[in-house]
This record gives structure tokens, C-alpha cells and sequence, in this order.
């Protein structure tokens, strides 16, 4: 007999959400220009994006990808471990190893991929995992695929990380605390030098994932441990190029010792098709490009002041973020909805965030800048926001 879906509940919430014209997922982009996108023929201001760098249209990165396909072709079809190994990935995993200050990077087709493959093959029976508990799915996953037993500390909670610590160091081979670098919904950032001295205090080692701060923290985006200047006591991190590298894929760096390990027992590094060649070749050129080029995180920055000292004038909490995510607590899930639909109204694409990706009554509309953006785009954004502000009565940081 064919299963049936219709009583899920996910789908019956769905429903509701299109019947009442609040549905604001898999909205279809037509068309992207820098920070403008179209969706149903209108042109909107574009927030609610993780293109972080705004490369995906640069230029010479667009020339790069389109060279790399005329030489080498749309794909790989193949592993790394067999036919899908182009020179193109050992020279990005080269700069990759430079450009983050570690001995050796392993390149993986998608940014989840590196989280579960490269944990789960650092992670054995014998060890365990202690991971923050705003961390992104990917990681969460990796510790059901990892092979030992998992346990979580309170966000960002110091005291509740020593006290998993002192529970764990003497029952198991090897501890790894994993956290984000930078966390995805709320921008907020990990104190990675008080947790890498409890991890010291332990014997502990330290995993940051830093998809939401590679590109983008730290000297020339170098990430968020080199932005607290602890490169050299960080065991491994992990990093994406699907937001400020404008392209598909992910890393991990680690000692060269570490890395040759995980290429050889991450299933899914061995399992995979390689990335193709326009997507390393795209990442290549946006590191050339960073490494050259001041101004675009200058600007970068000076976007990101520009709205968080609007955001604070109109009275809205953004949970102090200090990164290019700026997320506006509305508290209630509909309410988040309601102010996502008003602001496409506007011409204002941004980004509902709803439970359970956060927890009941914290619901946020989560925006995002890049360099891009204009001033005129800004401007805009915290009009509309104070409209908004006013019509929905959203809450204010008092």
C-alpha cells in the first residue's frame, strides 16, 4: 500500500501558511544583479542572502568559473579517489591551507559534506563530542554519524561547557568540541579563546565550523580564529564557499597528519563526486580577489555599521550581532510572517525565521549584508522596517 503524507503535520502547516498568503519559502528567483533579485516580476532589495562578499557577480570571478568549464568541462564524474582528482583542487586546497594559516586543507562537494564526513571520521567509538546547542544541522547530523557518544553545553554558556568537560575527559580516548564560529541565525560569535583554554585545561580539542565567518572575519576574512588570533590553537576548521565564496562546496584544515586521515576514512570524500571545476575555480579567484583587494571588506563593514546603528535608532533588537547577519526579534512566528509578506510588498526580500529553527516565541527575521548594497538600498530597508515597526507592532529593545 502507498504511504500517505497528508496528516503530517509539517504539510498541514504548510497549507494553512498558503491559504492565509503567509507561505515564504522556495520563493522562485527570476533574476540577480549584485543586491537586487526579481520574484514575480519585481524587482526587490535583496537581504535576506548569504552572499556575504557579493562575488557571485564579480566580474572576473564569472570569467574564471567560465574558463575552468571550457578547459576541464561541466564535471568531474567522479571521486576524488578516483577519476575526479583535477589539478584545480590541489591548488585550491594549497591556498586554502595558506590563506586560513593551517598545514593542510581536504576539499568536500558541499559544506554539510565536510561536517559529516570529517567528524564523523575524527570521531570513533572510543571518543565523544560536546557541541553548542545553537549549532547548525550539519552538525548536529555529524554527531549521529559519529561513532561515539555526543553531549551539548548551553549556547555559548562557558560554565556549562567545563562541566560536560569535567564529566567526559576521563571516560573517553578523545574529546572534540565543535562549535559554530559565527552562529547562522543570530550572528552571534564564539568565544573561541575562553573555549580553547578549557579545551586546554581538559585535553580537549576544538572543531569550529566557520561557515558564516570565513570571507568574512578576521585580516582578509581569514575567519573568526584568526579574528581572535588563535590559529595556532585550534585544532580543525571547517569552512563553506557557498556564501562568501559564491559558489557550492566546503573544507575542513587540520594538521597535514589530521587531513591525509580524513581524506582517506570520510565517507562522504570518498563517496562523492568531486566539486566541478567552475565551482574551484570560482572560490579560487574570490580568494585572489580578497587577498588583493581592501576595499570590499571595507565597505563590507561600513554597510554593516551603517544598518546596525539604524536598526538600534529605531529601537530594534538585533541580539547585538556584531557580524554582517543582523537578525530583527519580532518574538512571535505569524507576526514574522506577516512582516516578511509586507516587506516584499515593499520590494524588500528578507528572510522569516520561525520555530523550531529557533524556539517558540523567538521567532526573528534574519537579514544579511554585503558590499553591494548601496546607501540608497540601505536607506530604504530601515524605512520600511520602521514602517513595519509601527504597523505590526514589533518589539522594541527598551
Amino acid at each position: 500500500m502507498n504511504q500517505t503524507f497528508s496528516d503530517a503535520k509539517i504539510l498541514k502547516k504548510a497549507k494553512m501558511l498558503r491559504e492565509n498568503n503567509l507561505y515564504p519559502w522556495f520563493r522562485a528567483i527570476e533574476n540577480t544583479v549584485g543586491s537586487r533579485v526579481s520574484v514575480s516580476g519585481k524587482e526587490q532589495i535583496m537581504i535576506g542572502s548569504n552572499n556575504y562578499l557579493g562575488f557571485t557577480h564579480h566580474p572576473e570571478v564569472q570569467e574564471a568559473a567560465i574558463k575552468a568549464i571550457e578547459k576541464f568541462g561541466t564535471g568531474c564524474t567522479g571521486s576524488r579517489f578516483l577519476n575526479g582528482n583535477l589539478s584545480l583542487h590541489e591548488e585550491l586546497e594549497e591556498k586554502l591551507a595558506d590563506y586560513t594559516g593551517f598545514e593542510s586543507a581536504v576539499l568536500f562537494s558541499t559544506g554539510m559534506q565536510s561536517n559529516l564526513g570529517a567528524l564523523a571520521a575524527l570521531c570513533g567509538p572510543r571518543d565523544c563530542m560536546i557541541y553548542d546547542s545553537e549549532n547548525h544541522a550539519s552538525l548536529i547530523d555529524a554527531s549521529r554519524l559519529a561513532m561515539g557518544p555526543t553531549f551539548k553545553f548551553k549556547h555559548n554558556d562557558l560554565e556549562s561547557l567545563e562541566d560536560q568537560l569535567q564529566s567526559s575527559v576521563n571516560r573517553f580516548k578523545r574529546v572534540i568540541v565543535v562549535a559554530d564560529g559565527v552562529f547562522s541565525m543570530t550572528g552571534s560569535i564564539c568565544p573561541v579563546p575562553q573555549v580553547r583554554e578549557l579545551c586546554q585545561k581538559y585535553g580537549a580539542e576544538l572543531y569550529i565550523d566557520d561557515a558564516h565567518g570565513i570571507g568574512v572575519m578576521g585580516d582578509k576574512g581569514r575567519g573568526t580564529v584568526h579574528h581572535f588570533n588563535e590559529t595556532e590553537n585550534v585544532d580543525y576548521v571547517m569552512g563553506t564557499f557557498s556564501k562568501s565564496f559564491a559558489s557550492i562546496g566546503g573544507f575542513v584544515v587540520g594538521t597535514k597528519e589530521a587531513m591525509d586521515y580524513v581524506r582517506h576514512t570520510a565517507r562522504s570524500f570518498m563517496f562523492s563526486a568531486s566539486m566541478p571545476p567552475s565551482a574551484v575555480a570560482t572560490v579560487s579567484k574570490c580568494l585572489e580577489i580578497v587577498m588583493r583587494d581592501d576595499s570590499i571588506h571595507e565597505q563590507l563593514w561600513k554597510n554593516v555599521q551603517f544598518m546596525q546603528e539604524g536598526f538600534a535608532q529605531l529601537g530594534f533588537y538585533t541580539y547585538d550581532s556584531k557580524t554582517p547577519i543582523i537578525p530583527i526579534f519580532m518574538g512571535d512566528d505569524i507576526k514574522s510572517l506577516k512582516v516578511t509578506n509586507f516587506l516584499e510588498s515593499k520590494g524588500i526580500f528578507a528572510t522569516p525565521v520561525i520555530s523550531p529553527a529557533v524556539p517558540k516565541g523567538e521567532a526573528l527575521i534574519r537579514t544579511s549584508y554585503m558590499p553591494s548594497h548601496t546607501t540608497e538600498d540601505l536607506t530604504k530597508v530601515l524605512e520600511v522596517f520602521a514602517e513595519a515597526k509601527t504597523l505590526f507592532n514589533i518589539p522594541t529593545n527598551n
